[in-house]
């Protein structure tokens, strides 16, 4: 599959739909006299969200007690850091946590104590994936090197055949890769290629920041842990590992939702390096919603089971979605336009895993 170098939308929207769309959604904010940015709701649920995931990590600390405990602790710690990367830092880094940009900077870094970097994570995430969103080649979150088949444009193998099985099992390393090999492979990559989201950060800064929080993490997550508790060094790895695991699982569950089902499609350009839709349009055929009616679901990943809302207007809290949801649905159906939607989670995850089925088995034609 040839890659382009430049990815270039298509201009031609004669309906006006996302001018349409975003005036809409501004009125909205206007009318209620509200910002698109978070509030006390918000604030609350940061709170919680890191109680939930440093308490368990202190306990462990100061509390003598029975290691199988220890090891439930470390499984709850795993639920406070997808909680936290999912409602804290995910808003800050797209600068919707806050109006006041250094409150944007201080969430944004809660990335480091879970393991990811600031950088990286705006130039993988904020760049390619919400520009380029399912295009092979362009957005990483197709990418899972040559284990997982993301997209029938990949190469396929013959192992891909049992991917619908062994996935989920692969899907708990993401934050543990993001600890150890993912940050350094990806800021060596976009540096080369002078990515960056905004003005292209100093090399020597980023790498010595990387450099240095990944041995404070390391401090944090493994060394203390093992000069406090009277635990063998292996028992301290077990349950890093099983604090990642959690952890991974459910980021990487959620976040397939949104894009690895039978629903959303993968566009590749033209010869011209043009996508045949329009930015804005693009993202309602590429993105899914799942169970945006479940308030504990909604709560908990953060509006991340809003993705086409999260997709089209990114820089607004996702503390808004449920409520700006009806305007975008709306003016969706109007256009004739699609706006996908799982009424459940159990429904998205069964999509998920079929579509992973359907991409696994040998194509007639065979992408090199």
């Amino acid at each position: 599959m040839k890659t382009h170098n430049t990815i270039k939308f298509s201009r031609k929207d004669p309906a006006k739909f996302f001018k349409t769309l975003n005036s809409r959604v501004n009125l909205y904010f206007k009318e209620k006299n509200i910002k698109k940015t978070g509030n006390w709701k918000l604030y609350l649920k940061t709170a919680i969200m890191f109680a939930i995931f440093l308490t368990p990590y202190f306990l462990i600390l100061t509390i003598n007690m029975n290691q199988w405990i220890q090891l439930l602790l470390t499984i709850v710690i795993g639920i406070g850091m997808a909680g936290v990367g999912m409602n804290v830092m995910h808003d800050g880094n797209h600068g919707s946590y806050s109006s006041k940009k250094w409150i944007n900077k201080i969430m944004g870094a809660s990335i480091y104590i879970l393991a990811g970097n600031v950088y990286n994570w705006k130039v993988q995430h904020n760049v390619l994936h919400h520009t380029y969103t399912n295009i092979p080649g362009h957005d990483e979150d197709l990418d899972a090197g040559r284990i997982i088949r993301f997209s029938k444009h990949s190469k396929w193998r013959r192992f891909h055949k049992f991917q619908h099985y062994y996935s989920v099992f692969l899907y708990g390393l993401l934050t543990l890769n993001w600890a150890i090999t993912t940050d350094f492979k990806q800021m060596r990559r976009y540096m080369k290629r002078k990515l960056s989201y905004g003005k292209f950060p100093n090399p020597a800064k980023e790498w010595s920041v990387l450099i240095i929080t990944k041995i404070i993490y390391i401090m944090v997550w493994i060394a203390i842990p093992m000069f406090f508790i009277e635990l063998a060094w292996w028992k301290v790895l077990i349950g890093f590992f099983v604090m990642h695991y959690t952890a991974g699982l459910i980021l990487s569950i959620v976040f397939q939702l949104a894009h690895i089902v039978d629903e959303a499609t993968t566009f590749i350009p033209d010869e011209t390096g043009t996508i045949k839709n329009t930015w804005a349009i693009h993202q309602l055929f590429t993105t899914t919603n799942f169970s945006t009616k479940n308030k504990i679901v909604n709560w908990f990943t953060g509006g991340l089971n809003h993705q086409v809302e999260h997709h089209i207007f990114p820089n607004i809290s996702h503390i808004h979605y449920t409520n700006i949801a009806k305007i975008v649905r709306e003016t969706a159906k109007e256009f004739n336009l699609p706006y996908y939607e799982y009424k459940t989670t159990r429904k998205a995850i069964i999509s998920h895993f079929k579509h992973l089925k359907a991409l696994g088995e040998k194509p007639t034609y065979v992408y090199n």
